[in-house]
């Protein structure tokens, strides 16, 4: 057997779901809720699927789009990322292909003629160009799998990033009413979900909404003052590292770049008037690691799959939860560590409110309802997780720990009977009067629309008369932040029972309310000496190897392996491609390309830690790799390490079929080879079982020789 072929071993059979995850991503498992998702689309259903940035969206339609004849079409908004999404597919081993503007005819032709020969399985579409007559005729010619909606918050005008294109894409229910659909976003609240649906023409679909709790991601609010030393004091404790500084005006992108430049750091701007070559450049050089941070509008992100981000400032407050859940969402991706940090000063809520009273948008009080819970985020006493989650419905029930409010917690209160008072107001005004309505009816107010309404008759009217208006709409904040009240947008702004409503109500829960007077201002932290998260020297080592290969190849570095793929590389030190396999994120493809010359990286770095007297770490193999490489025997190496020869003999064998430098003829003299090759002939070779063997030649050969012959019978 060949170096070669030790990298490109017979696989099992792909059946389920789960062996496709192994053989083209890597993975032993899938993530939650994946798999359920796969089996839904794979049995022809409609599907819905809400699953935070970094969760894993891809693969819940990647998967099916490999199990099922045909192929499937993924519309995607974003022209200047197919190319990558493509490549990075290609280097998993899967057949995928772009079609969009920035194509000649030749190449579109090429392209089709692909897909009706069954030689592509995933075909990724601008909207614009899907809608097109000639691409429609195109569609009929082929055999299509399912269509994957990316990004589809863009076609609700609820949603925080509406796409006017994308309200045209009913017509594929209409065309191709027997194909199934899969729509998948990051941020969508209930109103936008509903929406994304009804306007898809989607049948009954299967709904998946994936735990919005990003862990991994600390999240963080500063004083919007003295900015620039602050950013510069966070970048210092992260050297070397990616990230993107997230700014409201393109000025402001150019400007924070330059600055940063000047201070020694590798900065880059990004928006939306640069030049179209010019932006595509500075993206592609963020993506590949020669551009470290980011300055940027919110023209830049989304849908970047880059997966080490590891943190992401808001030089100003973003205007609305949705935005800024999906762009803190950009950090992280790998599921290792990162910081998110929002500037805030209201300096910046008066700016929104004057550009939306200028634009004038037919949807003017939907924003700028959002604009003030995203002010309320910024301005909150309790777990910002808490905050957040509760925005999409979902509940926390202990604080995260890992935000700046839970690490410096404000004193408290039990303001149950407060958040009683006004869930009972609410009920008893039919879930129907915003917070100022409410807030009057809670204080006895005898205005002119608490009258008209009858509001003076409900048995709540003046249960909270002892507390200021401004007070009360403090603590009704907060109960929106905590999920106990939400704000029906659709419904005038009414407010209604939350989540945790039922539980406050008839279940006994407690809820902690914070006084106004009580919240201490955020402060910037010390500086740390050491970065939050220590790796290796043999992890950079392996990134610089990354590196050169993604520069090789001309993909980003990510596409080669992700960061958390190099930390387990680094911690379980493979010496042979098996071993490999077991690192998570490596796939068959990924081994064929790469794996020998990761191998090849791991083993010289344990060497010269060894030659320097360290005593080494990680696989037993590159233990006996060492001694041999001392000019030890094969008896002398069993008795440092008290084994058996013929332990040490497997490891030298399965060194060899790794590739590495190790003459196993040498070890054994051409009469042993013969007889025992001639032994082998005769009882055969069950492998891992040499004792039939031993016994046939009579013990006269140990088990060390035997397996150095058995070894060289499969190099």
């Amino acid at each position: 057997m060949t170096t070669t072929d030790l990298f490109t071993a017979d696989q099992p059979s792909l059946r389920e779901p789960a062996d496709y995850l192994k053989r083209y991503y890597g993975y032993d498992r899938f993530r939650p809720m994946q798999e359920d998702i796969v089996r839904s689309v794979l049995s022809g259903r409609d599907t819905l699927v809400l699953m935070p940035t970094g969760g894993g969206k891809s693969v819940c339609f990647q998967i099916p789009a490999l199990m099922m004849p045909g192929v499937c079409v993924v519309v995607s908004p974003l022209i200047a990322l197919m190319k990558d999404q493509v490549e990075a597919l290609h280097m998993n081993g899967i057949s995928a292909a772009y079609y969009n503007s920035t194509q000649s005819g030749k190449e579109q032709r090429d392209i089709e003629d692909n897909c009706v020969k069954g030689k592509i399985k995933l075909l990724y579409v601008s909207p614009e160009k899907l809608l097109t007559e000639s691409f429609f005729v195109f569609l009929k010619r082929i055999t299509i799998s399912l269509f994957a909606i990316d990004e589809a918050h863009c076609i609700s005008s609820w949603g925080h990033d509406f796409r006017p294109e994308y309200t045209q894409l009913h017509v594929l229910k209409e065309h191709f009413p027997t194909v199934p659909t899969v729509a998948l976003t990051a941020t969508a609240d209930k109103l936008t979900r509903n929406d994304i649906a009804q306007r898809l023409g989607m049948n009954d679909p299967a709904v998946f909404i994936a735990s919005f709790n990003r862990p991994n991601l600390s999240l963080k609010v500063l004083p919007g003052t003295n900015r620039l030393p602050q950013i510069i004091k966070l970048l210092q404790q992260k050297p070397d590292t990616s990230g993107i500084i997230y700014c409201l005006s393109r000025k402001s992108t150019e400007s924070l770049a330059a600055k940063l430049q000047e201070k020694g750091f590798k900065a880059a701007f990004y928006h939306a008037k640069m030049d179209p070559d010019d932006r595509a450049k500075t993206q592609e050089a963020f993506l590949r690691d020669d551009v470290r941070i980011m300055c940027a509008t919110i023209a830049f992100g989304m849908g970047i799959d880059k997966s080490n981000v590891r943190w992401v400032i808001h030089y100003n407050m973003p205007k609305n939860i949705e935005s800024f859940y999906q762009e803190i969402g950009r950090a992280g991706r790998d599921g290792a560590e990162a910081q998110t940090v929002l500037f805030y000063s209201f300096a910046d809520v008066a700016t929104y409110k004057d550009m939306l009273s200028e634009s004038a948008p037919a949807n003017l009080g939907l924003q700028l309802a959002k604009l003030e819970r995203m002010q309320q985020y910024a301005d909150a006493h309790t777990c910002r997780r808490q905050i957040l989650l509760s925005y999409f419905s979902e509940d926390l029930p202990e604080p995260c720990g890992n935000c700046d409010v839970c690490r410096d917690p404000r004193v408290t209160f039990d303001g149950t009977i407060l958040a009683q008072k006004a869930l009972s107001a609410i009920v008893r005004t039919g879930e129907r009067v915003p917070m100022n309505l409410l807030i009057d009816i809670l204080r006895g107010s005898r205005s002119q629309a608490v009258l008209q309404g009858g509001y003076d008759q409900v048995k709540t009217y003046g249960a909270g008369r002892d507390l200021r208006f401004e007070e009360w709409r403090n603590y009704i904040h907060q109960l929106i932040n905590i999920g106990v009240i939400e704000i029906a947008y659709d419904q005038h702004y009414a407010l209604r029972r939350g989540i945790l409503a039922d539980q406050v109500l008839f279940s006994g829960r407690k809820i902690d309310l914070v006084r106004p007077d009580d919240a201490p201002k955020p402060v910037v932290e010390k500086v740390k000496t050491k970065t939050e998260t220590q790796r290796d020297d043999l992890f950079e080592r392996l990134r610089a190897l990354r590196k050169k290969l993604a520069d090789e190849q001309n993909v980003p570095p990510y596409v080669i392996f992700t960061d958390t793929t190099l930390e387990d590389m680094a911690r379980q030190r493979p010496t042979t491609p098996d071993a490999l396999r077991n690192v998570s994120g490596v796939g068959e493809r990924k081994l064929q390309l790469f794996g020998k010359q990761f191998l090849d990286e791991i083993v010289g770095y344990v060497r010269g830690r060894v030659n320097a007297g360290e005593k080494p770490k990680g696989g037993t193999q590159l233990v006996t790799l060492n001694l041999y490489n001392q000019g030890m025997t094969i008896d002398e190496i069993a008795a440092e390490r008290q084994l058996t020869a013929g332990s040490i003999a497997g490891h030298l064998v399965q060194l060899a079929k790794a590739g590495y430098d190790i003459d196993i003829a040498s070890l054994v003299s051409p009469f042993e080879r013969t007889e025992i090759e001639r032994a082998i002939a005769v009882v055969g070779m069950e492998e891992g079982r040499l004792k039939p063997l031993f016994d046939y030649l009579g013990g006269r050969y140990d088990y060390s020789k035997l397996t150095l012959v058995a070894g060289l019978l499969q190099l």
